[in-house]
């Protein structure tokens, strides 16, 4: 397969009044390769948004390489932008507009055959409610409209930000759904999320940042893989004379009440099993405790942040690190970015 995204080395770092310099993401990596569907999963404030800004030429990047479909960005990103469907942040659009009507308009001046309007609503589940004003859809059929103002261009690269932001569940299985069966008609997706066990059942690859920094890549299963830790609970009829005997075997065992707790190896089951049947206490259950995607993702993602000095920045002085700009930061200084041709304030 062939990478349809490519960032390396991304560094991104906005201005504060009050603070000085923030590093939103710092020496970021990712590869999204053509067909897959790929979660990029972050806490608030990790970087998340100011990538896929750079990535899609809306905020300038301070360092690093990023391509898009092959084409470098954002310089020759005009040259694929046909090609790529996006809704980053929350989209605004006109409440007195119905649904069709925007996505009429918005498939004019794209160029874009008005056919595919209707296409779109039925892709998302907006058809019936395609006639109705935008202000009468709930926050929940926002995202769908949204979604299908992305797929208008019949995208080869979906990026979508949040895309089950307001969703019902039935929603939300919708949702995961539509990006499967785009998946499988050969559209790449990107998607960030924060509902992790969403992003475990619809994505083949995840990349997790926090703080600016890339802290997990790869498949999902190996991912996890990489963070199990072999534990087994047991269920006997004598959990404290089940936990003697595991222990002299050799095992780690940590007795509760009802069951225990053995962290080993992969051949575990069967010396377990075996130690205890042995001496006539027979196994009840025997159930392999096997990480999530949220488990894993907190565990990355729940590192100390540095000290601040007294002027808000770190001991190094570049700031306090992996803040996404949204207005205002958490201390109440306004965010500016420095453009970095000419050097000017620009708000963010």
């Amino acid at each position: 397969m062939s990478a349809v995204i490519e960032i390396t080395g991304l560094r991104k770092t906005f201005r504060t009044l009050r603070h000085g310099g923030r590093v939103a993401v710092d020496d970021f990596d990712m590869v999204v390769e053509a067909g897959q569907v790929h979660g990029f999963l972050g806490p608030n404030g990790s970087g998340k948004t100011t990538t896929l800004r750079a990535l899609l030429g809306l905020v300038n990047a301070d360092a690093g390489e990023l391509r898009v479909l092959g084409e470098p960005a954002p310089e020759q990103l005009a040259r694929v932008a046909g090609r790529v469907g996006a809704i980053v942040e929350s989209p605004q659009f006109f409440g007195n507009f119905t649904g069709q009507r925007t996505l009429r308009l918005l498939a004019v001046a794209g160029g874009v055959p008005t056919s595919r309007v209707d296409e779109v609503l039925e892709q998302v589940g907006l058809h019936d409610r395609g006639q109705d004003r935008v202000k009468g859809y709930s926050l929940g059929m926002r995202q769908r409209l949204a979604v299908a103002s992305a797929l208008l261009k019949n995208p080869e690269l979906l990026i979508l930000d949040e895309p089950a932001n307001g969703l019902d569940p039935a929603g939300i299985r919708e949702m995961r759904d539509l990006m499967r069966t785009l998946a499988e008609s050969g559209v790449t997706v990107l998607v960030s999320s924060h509902i992790l066990g969403e992003i475990q059942l619809i994505c083949d690859h995840v990349t997790i940042i926090s703080r600016g920094r890339r802290v997990a890549a790869g498949r999902v299963d190996d991912v996890l893989a990489g963070h199990d830790q072999h534990e087994w609970q047991v269920r006997v009829g004598d959990p404290g004379r089940g936990a003697e005997l595991l222990r002299a075997a050799g095992l780690t065992v940590t007795a509760h009440p009802d069951d225990l707790l053995v962290v080993g190896g992969t051949r575990e089951p069967e010396l377990i099993s075996s130690t205890l049947g042995g001496q006539e206490l027979w196994v009840r259950e025997l159930t392999p405790i096997r990480p999530d995607l949220e488990s894993v993702f907190l565990e990355l993602t729940a590192a100390p942040a540095p000290p601040r000095q007294a002027d808000g920045t770190t001991p190094d002085g570049t700031g306090t690190g992996g803040a996404d700009p949204g207005g205002t930061d958490p201390g109440g200084g306004r965010l500016i970015e420095l453009d970095r041709n000419d050097g000017r304030r620009v708000d963010a």
